[in-house]
């Protein structure tokens, strides 16, 4: 998976102020329709709250990953959101969420589609990406920080899978 093919720059919003879950949620419905005409931000803000209903969508160590199913979707769309000051998302650490990253998939998932979702939790539980992105002071820098760690993943990757 190449992250910048499901997120593109337009998508990712640093310092944001969000009251609480719920209008992160919201925020976070927003930035999945910039880049997907003909989906409601509406259907998508119910689908993340409807997938939360079902558990809890944080990582932990302040990340949360929600995301939803939608309809008419061909293929994943993700939006990545820095807030100005985290807030509660229910995470089981307890501790409150200041880095949301998005995700949108087409209903009818594909292998593929899951194993997008599983790179992108494993690519957020690493602490060095989480820092950088906390450090990011504009959208330009938060985007580059999440972009830069998925180039450095794959060609970690590529580097096992050849057994060098």
């Amino acid at each position: 998976m190449l992250l910048e093919e499901i997120i593109k720059p337009d998508s990712v919003l640093c310092n944001a102020h969000a009251r609480s879950k719920k209008h992160c949620l919201e925020i976070m419905s927003e930035l999945l329709v910039r880049s997907s005409p003909g989906v409601s931000s509406e259907d998508v803000f119910e689908g993340l709250i409807e997938r939360e209903r079902l558990g809890c969508t944080s990582l932990n160590q302040g990340v949360a990953f929600p995301h939803c199913r939608v309809d008419g979707l061909r293929t994943n769309v993700a939006a990545l959101i820095k807030l100005s000051d985290a807030v509660d998302f229910d995470s089981p650490d307890d501790e409150a969420v200041d880095i949301v990253f998005g995700l949108m998939v087409p209903a009818e998932m594909n292998e593929s589609h899951q194993a997008n979702i599983c790179s992108i939790a494993d690519l957020l539980g690493d602490s060095e990406l989480r820092q950088k992105m906390r450090e990011a002071n504009s959208s330009n820098e938060l985007y580059d920080s999440l972009i830069d760690a998925s180039v450095s993943t794959v060609i970690i990757n590529l580097k096992e899978i050849q057994g060098s």
